[in-house]
C-alpha cells in the first residue's frame, strides 16, 4: 500500500490547532497523484493528451482530529476499476502511532478536459490499475 507523508501546517488548522475537515481532501488528492507519479504515469502528458481526472464519489468517516504539526501518513489503494473510472480506498495515519484518524473510499472519473464528458482510462493508467487491483471481477459502471 502506497503512503505519502504529510505535516500538519497552520494553514490546515481551526484556530485551536485541529486539521479543518476539507483539508483530508487535499492530503488524500496529493496521495493519489503521488502514488500515480510513484509509478512512472505522467499527469502532464494526459493533460496535452485532453485527459483530466475527477472525484466523482466520495464516502469519508472521521475518527480522530489531526492537529498542528502531526505527522501523518496517507495511503492511497486502488482497489477496482471500470472503463471510465478507479476506486481507491484511502486512510489518514498518525504516523508515531498509526492511529487511524480519517478513512474515505473515493471514485475518480477520467474525463475530456475540454468538454468535461466521461472517456475511457488511458492505456497506461489502465495497465497500471491492472497491476494493482487483485479483484477478478469489476463492472463497468
Amino acid at each position: 500500500m502506497f503512503e505519502w507523508p504529510v505535516r500538519v501546517y497552520i494553514e490546515d488548522t481551526d484556530a485551536g490547532g485541529i486539521v479543518f475537515h476539507a483539508r483530508y481532501l487535499h492530503f488524500m488528492e496529493r496521495a493519489r497523484t503521488e502514488w500515480v507519479r510513484s509509478c512512472g504515469v505522467g499527469l502532464r502528458a494526459g493533460l496535452a493528451d485532453n485527459i483530466s481526472y475527477v472525484v466523482q464519489r466520495l464516502a469519508i468517516h472521521y475518527s480522530v482530529p489531526a492537529r498542528l504539526d502531526d505527522q501523518l501518513l496517507v495511503t492511497a489503494e486502488p482497489i477496482a476499476f471500470g472503463r471510465v473510472w478507479m476506486d481507491f480506498r484511502q486512510r489518514v495515519l498518525r504516523a508515531a502511532d498509526r492511529a487511524l484518524l480519517c478513512e474515505a473510499d473515493v471514485r475518480v472519473a477520467c474525463v475530456a478536459l475540454d468538454s468535461g464528458r466521461p472517456r475511457r482510462l488511458p492505456d497506461n493508467m489502465r495497465n497500471l490499475l491492472d497491476t494493482y487491483v487483485q479483484s477478478p471481477e469489476r463492472t463497468n459502471n
